[in-house]
C-alpha cells in the first residue's frame, strides 16, 4: 500500500509539473532561446573584444571582465532598447489604428473585447485585484502593459548611453581626442546611429508581419487568421 501510494504521489507530482510546463510552454521556450543566444553573444563578444584589445597592444579579457565593459553594455542595451520600443509602440498603436484584413488588428466595424470598460464588468473572485479596487489603481492597471515597456525602454536607453559613453571615450583616448560625459555622448551622431539602425529594423519587421498576415497563413498560430478565412476579414 505504501509503495502504491508513493507511485501515485510521484505520478501526481509529475503530472502537475508536466501540466505546468505545458501551460507555460511559450514563455519557457522564449526564455530558453534567450538564454542560449545571450550566452552565445557574451562568449563571442568577449572573444571579439579580446581580439581588438590585442590588436591595439592591450591584454585580452576574461568573460567576466568583459561583462563590466562599456562594449558589453552598449551591445546589449542598444538592442534591448529597440525591442522594448517596438513592442511598447505596437501595443499603443493597436489601440487606435487598424489594418483591414490583418490578424494583428482589432476587428473593424464592431467592438473588440479589449475596448470594454472594466468598471462595468461583473466582479468575480477571479477578477484581477486592480479591477476590484478601482480608482487610480485601475487606471494604472488599464495601461500597465505600455507603462512596463516604457520603463524598460528608458532603462535600456540610459544603459546604452552609459555603456556607449565608456566605449566612445576609450576610442577618443586611443586617438588623443577629448572624452565626453553621458549627456555629451547623447549629442553625438554615433549614439543616434546605433539607436536608429536598430529601431528601423524593428518597425520594418512589424510592418511585414501586419501586412503579410492579411494574405499569408500559419495553421495553428494565433498570430494568423484561420487558413480558410478571406483576406478581407480583419482580426479574430
Amino acid at each position: 500500500m505504501t509503495d502504491v501510494s508513493q507511485e501515485q504521489l510521484g505520478a501526481g507530482t509529475g503530472g502537475t509539473m508536466g501540466r505546468w510546463v505545458k501551460e507555460h510552454g511559450l514563455l519557457l521556450a522564449n526564455i530558453g532561446l534567450f538564454a542560449i543566444f545571450f550566452g552565445g553573444m557574451v562568449l563571442s563578444g568577449a572573444s571579439t573584444y579580446s581580439d581588438e584589445q590585442m590588436a591595439h597592444g592591450e591584454p585580452a579579457v576574461t568573460v567576466l571582465r568583459y561583462l563590466g565593459t562599456g562594449a558589453f553594455l552598449e551591445a546589449t542595451f542598444e538592442n534591448w532598447e529597440s525591442e522594448f520600443l517596438q513592442m511598447g509602440m505596437y501595443v499603443v498603436l493597436t489601440v487606435f489604428l487598424f489594418q483591414k484584413g490583418s490578424s494583428e488588428s482589432k476587428p473593424m466595424g464592431r467592438t473588440a473585447p479589449q475596448d470594454e470598460d472594466p468598471r462595468q464588468a461583473r466582479v468575480k473572485a477571479s477578477t484581477p485585484w486592480p479591477v476590484r479596487r478601482g480608482g487610480w489603481v485601475l487606471t494604472l492597471y488599464e495601461h500597465s502593459l505600455s507603462i512596463m515597456f516604457l520603463l524598460l525602454f528608458l532603462a535600456s536607453f540610459m544603459l546604452h548611453a552609459v555603456g556607449g559613453t565608456d566605449e566612445y571615450n576609450s576610442d577618443q583616448e586611443a586617438h588623443g581626442q577629448p572624452t565626453v560625459t553621458v549627456l555629451g555622448y547623447l549629442a553625438t551622431s554615433r549614439f543616434w546611429f546605433e539607436s536608429f539602425q536598430n529601431w528601423q529594423s524593428e518597425f520594418l519587421a512589424v510592418a511585414v508581419l501586419v501586412g503579410a498576415s492579411v494574405y499569408l497563413r500559419e495553421k495553428g498560430s494565433p498570430e494568423s487568421k484561420p487558413v480558410a478565412e478571406p483576406h478581407y476579414e480583419t482580426g479574430a
